[in-house]
């Protein structure tokens, strides 16, 4: 088979969801050319079915989400709509219908995936572990994975046997398969992150919600393309998309950093999709926009695996490596490079700009983010929450117990008794060591001793985020005439605006950010 037609089937089969089989070699060759396998025998071996009409001749063989359709005399195969050349024509021989052997056997194959989430669903964690690359086995381990099934049923309830939908979706750094389970409570999305050698190098598994979003009306595709790009190298590299306006650059650009969470490029929440946004807002205005995704959504177990995992390894080395990446696209004014963080990342600003040795950013963005302590904002922002919910004449009894137990953690947090060198044995929100490296950490301090250019916008209907830290950004930094403060009266913690009072129910509806955020952050920026 020539080198095209191999590499069409080895991409067809990475999409497959089949049994493995191996093909008997005891099959006549009606023709005497290369070996031809009897259609119907080799498919139910492999669980596929076949239909056969009689009078066109066409036979179609399904299973999952594949369809292959041949026809006698034709040498050619429909395979999910796309037409594959086969090196024999298929050929009815005494009643049998005979087709190209390795091209049967290419796209019958079962997929690395399809094993692992059949071992897993089993509890056979020793099998489903050889599936596993060895930068994430020590986390997905065999007593892991023997469990995990177990583990999701006490969480979302019992789940049904067979996926309700499977949808692949590839980046620069994986071949992403997401299985749909049907739940007693939920649906459940696993997804399955294979790496470009066919191993599995880390899960996401978060409840299935429908994708209500909706294009906000000044997203106009007519001024604006947008490349794939890796942030990155290495285990922990992270797929992202650069958005460039049309026409002529090097271009200014804003890189976005995400909040807290293990967030995708477009921070997708609900109806929202608040980075998604801003890119497709700002390039339409002549603003490039860099985002991509979280490494704690890429690279979820692996970093669970870290016992000493960072803020710095959250939220601010992959900026680093972003500025580096940009410094060398033609297309991009590196005198005019801006970071934009959102809530913690715009918590972690200050720790960019300190990381910023060669001052190659010219300026920094703050959108709803924290002026004190983290554990201070914790604190503050469940009185906020239950405060707004007694507004609002709802029962506070679960919004009680909830900011009783964040406001736990953070007198935990604040015990001088415990270090990083020293944690509590049992701290409620691991992992722990995350929560004590920062404890002194308060990003409004060091943004006092730093001098770049400065834009904090804050919506003054945050329940997550409140105007008190913004009036703190202000009284810390009121020796700083680079600074440009804006606040919108609406506006939410998604950056969206809302007539009602914000308590986070409204943010499962469709909403866009702010146009009035797009256009001062673009005038800001080009200014």
């Amino acid at each position: 088979m020539n080198h095209w037609k191999k590499l069409f089937l080895s991409l067809i089969t990475a999409c497959l969801i089949l049994p493995v089989t191996s093909i008997s070699a005891a099959t006549e060759e009606p023709t005497g050319g290369k070996a031809l396998v009897p259609v119907r025998e080799i498919a139910k071996k492999n669980g596929a079915e076949v239909s056969w009409q009689q009078k066109t001749g066409q036979i179609t063989i399904s299973k999952n989400d594949l369809t292959i359709v041949v026809k006698v005399g034709e040498k050619q195969a429909i395979v999910n709509g796309q037409v594959v050349p086969l090196d024999n024509p298929v050929q009815l021989t005494k009643g049998v219908t005979y087709l190209d052997g390795a091209f049967l056997t290419e796209v019958l194959k079962e997929a690395p995936e399809d094993i692992f989430i059949s071992l897993v669903r089993a509890g056979d964690g020793k099998e489903a572990a050889g599936y596993v690359h060895h930068s994430v086995s020590k986390v997905l381990s065999p007593t892991l994975l023997s469990q995990l099934w177990t583990s999701l049923e006490g969480q979302f309830g019992e789940i049904t046997s067979e996926p309700l939908a499977k949808q692949i979706k590839n980046n620069t750094v994986h071949h992403n398969v997401t299985y749909t389970f049907k739940t007693e409570r939920t649906s459940l999305n696993i997804t399955v992150r294979m790496n470009h050698n066919g191993l599995v190098d880390d899960l996401y598994i978060a409840a299935a919600t429908p994708d209500v979003y909706q294009k906000p009306g000044y997203d106009d595709p007519s001024s604006y393309t947008e490349q794939d790009i890796t942030i990155g190298h290495g285990e922990f590299a992270l797929p992202g998309t650069l958005t460039l306006p049309k026409g002529d650059g090097p271009f200014p650009v804003v890189i976005l950093v995400h909040g807290s969470g293990p967030n995708n490029q477009d921070v997708a929440i609900g109806g929202a999709k608040p980075f998604r946004d801003l890119a497709v807002g700002l390039a339409s205005q002549g603003v490039a926009v860099l985002r991509y995704d979280k490494v704690t959504y890429e690279h979820t177990y692996k970093v669970a695996s870290q016992p000493k995992f960072t803020l710095k390894q959250e939220s601010v080395d992959h900026v680093t490596e972003a500025v580096q990446l940009l410094k060398k696209n033609t297309q991009i004014d590196s005198t005019a490079i801006y970071v934009a963080g959102h809530s913690q990342g715009g918590f972690a600003l200050p720790l960019i700009i300190a990381e910023d040795q060669q001052h190659d950013i010219a300026g920094s963005i703050l959108l709803a983010a924290p002026s004190s302590s983290f554990v201070d904002v914790l604190t503050e922002q469940q009185d906020e929450l239950v405060d707004r919910v007694k507004q609002l004449g709802l029962d506070t009894e679960v919004f009680k117990a909830q900011a009783d137990f964040y406001k736990n953690v953070a007198a935990i947090v604040k015990d001088p008794k415990y270090s990083v060198d020293h944690l509590p044995d049992a701290f409620p929100l691991q992992p722990a060591y995350w929560w004590y490296e920062q404890r002194d950490y308060v990003p409004s301090e060091l943004a006092k001793t730093q001098h770049i250019p400065m834009l904090i916008m804050q919506g003054e209907n945050d329940v997550q985020v409140s105007m008190k830290q913004f009036q703190s950004w202000k009284s810390a930094l009121q020796g700083h005439s680079n600074v440009t403060y804006k606040s919108y009266p609406k506006v939410n913690h998604i950056l969206s605006s809302y007539d009602g009072l914000s308590i986070g129910q409204e943010y499962m509806q469709p909403s866009n950010v702010s146009k009035a955020i797009i256009d001062d952050i673009a005038k800001w920026v080009l200014n």
